[in-house]
């Protein structure tokens, strides 16, 4: 991203603001829920989540920095409406690793790439190519659990 399109302090800062409020809109609607599938809490957690992934895009093209909130969606992109069950819950995580065997990681993704005509290396060859295709291949999961192989170590995590 260029510089001349780099947000502003204060965007990032309102942003900021913004997840501030969600929270405790969310928190008082979880306080004065009315049954198991209160529309107002549903609504409420997709403010927060809205808010919290336009802090954490601004902060990252402001910083270069992330936060631990990862807010699921379902492969076609359609936002999170709440759960499908209403013992159903969500679960924030973030996983931090670092590249150690960048050609383990490229020859995995060479392999990848090579059964699926989707995910192509051309672009960036390398270990950021790399990346973009085990990543766009193998859930989030899946790569937590097979680290090692894909020339992986693991770092921080948070769970909230």
């Amino acid at each position: 991203m260029s510089d001349a399109a780099l947000p502003t302090v204060a965007e990032v800062r309102a942003a900021a603001e913004a997840v501030k409020a969600a929270l405790d809109r969310h928190l008082a609607a979880v306080e004065s829920r009315v049954g198991d599938e209160d529309p107002a809490v549903y609504a409420a957690f997709n403010e927060l989540a809205a808010a919290a992934e336009e802090y954490d895009e601004l902060l990252y093209d402001r910083y270069d920095e992330v936060t631990p909130f990862e807010i699921p969606t379902p492969e076609d992109g359609v936002a999170y409406t709440g759960p499908a069950e209403p013992a159903a819950f969500s679960v924030l995580i973030r996983r931090d690793y670092a590249v150690v065997e960048p050609a383990r990681l490229i020859a995995q993704a060479e392999r990848v790439a090579a059964h699926d005509r989707d995910a192509e290396l051309v672009d960036d060859p390398g270990t950021a190519g790399a990346l973009g295709v085990l990543f766009g291949e193998y859930e989030p999961d899946e790569i937590a659990s097979r680290y090692k192989e894909f020339g992986l170590e693991e770092g921080d995590s948070t769970l909230w």
